[in-house]
């Protein structure tokens, strides 16, 4: 047994210190929060979203997930594809109340959504924590509304970039093991109490380099505390906007294959289609995922020209992309 695999014993005995959210254990200090006031601060949402919604095309217009209550006013956290273009929106607490929710906000780069419940929704709120503290080996649980198990004690085994494939990026994701199938929305919740991340996927990667070790990715909360502010107030954050393409893509060889464009969106407008290979953007190379979105967001804000070099077959392609305002494509107050 060698390199980091020398730490699994010793991080499993460290999950010791987070089962006193399972067994109801209360936290020593008076502003963390026991196991019962957490669980009542985590609901189950529903969502139904318009046939023509952009989003319903690969997630569907039935969807459910977790929120989590972060204010005394109905304030709820989610992660934000589970209620994009939601027409319908429901909270249900673990009491199997239910209550309905209007969209509050949606932020692109991050990936939240914000709800507040509405009529008589009452829940205690858990405390926004320091997800910049965990480090790798750190014991956590999840807690979830929809699934089971409702809580799953975790270990922190990773915290790095991740790129996703439908243009998104974060500079430190939270990567956690073994996974948690009722993942979307869900609360990871550190040692104190405290909420420091939101879940978004399922992954086969968690601990890269080591066989493929499954987990979890979170959105870190550190995320959340710098827009805020302007989601509550304007629904968005206030800066411009990332220039948006369009496309699904994927990693191979240091090329990006295009999988998949968005119908009448900026690449398939100007004839970017499934199969072509980017290799190139605003003349310069790119390294990895990663590297390719930053280049691209470079080049200016939304309605920026992006100047592709795209290989069909044997063939090297230069093509302009007139790059869009996503916002502007989504229906975010969406009404029959």
């Amino acid at each position: 047994m060698t390199g980091r695999w020398r730490l699994v014993p010793r991080m499993m005995a460290l999950l010791a210190g987070v089962l006193f959210l399972v067994g109801g254990t209360p936290p020593s200090r008076a502003d963390e929060l026991d196991a019962d006031t957490l669980a009542r601060a985590v609901v189950r949402i529903n969502v139904t979203a318009l046939p023509d919604a952009q989003s319903s095309r690969t997630l569907g217009t039935e969807r459910e997930g977790t929120g989590v209550v972060i204010d005394g006013g109905g304030l709820i956290l989610t992660i934000g594809y589970t209620i994009l273009e939601a027409y319908q929106i429901q909270v249900t607490t673990g009491d199997g109340r239910g209550y309905p929710a209007d969209l509050v906000a949606y932020d692109q780069a991050s990936g939240f959504g914000l709800l507040r419940a509405g009529l008589d929704f009452s829940a205690p709120a858990v405390r926004l924590g320091d997800s910049g503290a965990l480090t790798e080996g750190d014991a956590a649980v999840v807690l979830s509304r929809h699934g089971t198990p409702s809580v799953q004690p975790v270990l922190v085994v990773g915290k790095r970039e991740f790129a996703g494939y439908w243009e998104y990026l974060l500079d430190e994701a939270i990567f956690t093991t073994p996974p948690v199938r009722s993942f979307n929305g869900a609360a990871l919740i550190d040692r104190h109490g405290h909420l420091v991340g939101i879940g978004s996927l399922i992954v086969g990667d968690a601990l890269p380099g080591h066989g493929g070790l499954p987990g979890n990715m979170f959105v870190p909360i550190a995320a959340l505390k710098p827009i805020l502010a302007d989601l509550l107030a304007y629904g968005r954050r206030q800066e411009p906007p990332r220039p948006w393409l369009g496309v699904t893509l994927r990693e191979e060889q240091g090329r990006l294959l295009v999988e998949r464009v968005t119908p009448q969106g900026p690449a398939e407008s100007v004839g970017v289609r499934p199969g072509d290979l980017i290799v190139g953007v605003g003349g310069q190379r790119f390294k990895n995922l990663a590297d390719f979105y930053r280049k691209l967001w470079g080049l200016g804000p939304a309605g920026v020209a992006v100047p592709l070099e795209v290989m069909r077959g044997a063939k090297l392609e230069p093509v302009t992309v007139p790059s869009a305002d996503r916002y502007r494509t989504l229906k975010l107050n969406p009404s029959f």
